[in-house]
């Protein structure tokens, strides 16, 4: 790989291997942020440097992010450079820079960071996954994100392929500014926030066929990518056979697979090792808690929601769910209202987490059987398997707790 560092970056560089590890040692974190932070402040350029001789694909949207970029390393099938822990900002993918010298990057970003992104990594594709609410506290208006994404989409210094999901209407109207995109038709169970038409304001009409407005503004129909019985990608068909569960979690592989695609790596190949991927920073893990089998999900806002409660709403599995409102959560919990709570209907939820009497209350008026859960050691011991559904930190706290 050619070096295009200055002595100046090289410093920076230095640098930030010398912060996180110090920051692993000292037990302060993972050693993915600090070094980053200390690197960007000595050579605010390090990160178009880094990435400057790599050929990179970023994944940005509100849902789904870390798994499909675990989709793309793994199906990359050579060595990959990536943000695996979730560190989505600069300082995260110069730390995940840093400390890999793959000529490959794929790059989980932050959806208010992707036009930044793009900007200094000059990535070869750029997936875009959906785009929804998500913590109401600090960013509640979702039009104005996909505005953002449209004018990262339509720079003319933008020369990334974008691989697009065509059942996102926000994300149409982001993506279609592109000057090339890979169109996916791919499982979207939430439109919750794009009920209006971002283009003239008037209702946007969603069926079986695909969705569309008056206004002629409609879901594309030169599809890349479809994915039904099998998935299809540039009209060759082949088998997905996740090792992890739901439609999301296919929809997020048929755009990693298509991204895969644009760069040169055979479908066939990609996805026999995205079928591979069983579990993803902890998500869909099968974990032991006090003898019991407890299969993590994380859900953080209704979108998330609306994608994992098919899931759960039936089966033998007891159904936790833990939700809290810290700074990582946001403190606004009133999202729990636009969660389609009722399909749990018939089942009994335990909850949990700081905001497990809010999550009650939500669930009494959606007609589902809510008990209270003050103190988890006093939730039952037992053999039947658990499925728990928590935000961010109650996920961390689950995932510390309980034992591979």
């Amino acid at each position: 790989m050619a070096n295009p560092m200055t002595l100046r970056s090289r410093a920076a560089t230095g640098a930030v291997k010398a912060v996180n590890t110090l920051s692993r040692r000292l037990g302060r974190g993972a050693g993915t942020v600090a070094g980053g932070r200390v690197g960007l402040a000595l050579d605010p350029q390090l990160l178009d440097r880094l990435a400057r001789a790599r050929t990179t694909i970023v994944v940005s949207g509100t849902n789904g992010k870390t798994t499909t970029t675990a989709f793309v390393a793994a199906g990359w099938g050579a060595p990959v450079a990536t943000n695996a822990t979730g560190a989505n900002m600069p300082a995260g993918h110069v730390a995940a820079l840093v400390s890999s010298r793959a000529e490959r990057a794929v790059l989980e970003v932050d959806e208010a960071w992707l036009a930044e992104v793009v900007r200094r990594a000059r990535p070869r594709v750029v997936i875009l996954l959906n785009l929804s609410r998500d913590q109401l506290d600090r960013a509640n208006e979702v039009r104005q994100m996909a505005e953002r994404w449209r004018r990262c989409c339509g720079d003319p210094t933008t020369t990334a392929v974008v691989v697009a999901n065509a059942n996102d209407p926000l994300v149409v109207f982001a993506a279609e500014a592109a000057a090339s995109v890979k169109w996916c038709d791919v499982p979207t169970a939430w439109h919750g926030d794009a009920t209006s038409c971002p283009k003239c304001t008037q209702p946007i009409a969603f069926d079986e066929s695909g969705w569309r407005c008056v206004c002629g503004f409609a879901r594309p129909t030169n599809l890349t990518t479809t994915l039904g019985d099998r998935l299809v990608v540039d009209g060759e068909a082949v088998d997905l056979d996740l090792a992890v569960p739901g439609d999301f979690n296919a929809a997020n592989a048929a755009q990693a697979v298509t991204a895969l695609h644009v760069v040169g790596v055979a479908t066939g190949e990609a996805v026999a090792r995205v079928n591979t991927v069983s579990e993803v920073a902890g998500r869909f893990a099968r974990r032991r808690w006090r003898g019991r089998t407890v299969h993590l999900i994380l859900a953080k806002n209704p979108a998330g929601f609306a994608a994992v409660l098919p899931l759960v709403r039936a089966g033998a599995c007891d159904l936790w769910i833990a939700i809290n409102d810290q700074v990582a959560d946001g403190r606004d919990p009133s999202w729990l209202y636009d969660v389609p709570f009722e399909a749990l209907a018939g089942r009994e939820v335990s909850c949990l987490g700081e905001r497990r009497l809010d999550l009650a209350t939500r669930l009494d008026y959606a007609g589902v059987a809510a008990r209270v859960v003050d103190d988890r050691a006093t939730l039952a011991h037992g053999a039947s398997p658990v499925w728990l559904i928590a935000n961010y930190t109650a996920f961390s706290e689950w995932l510390a707790a309980s034992t591979s």
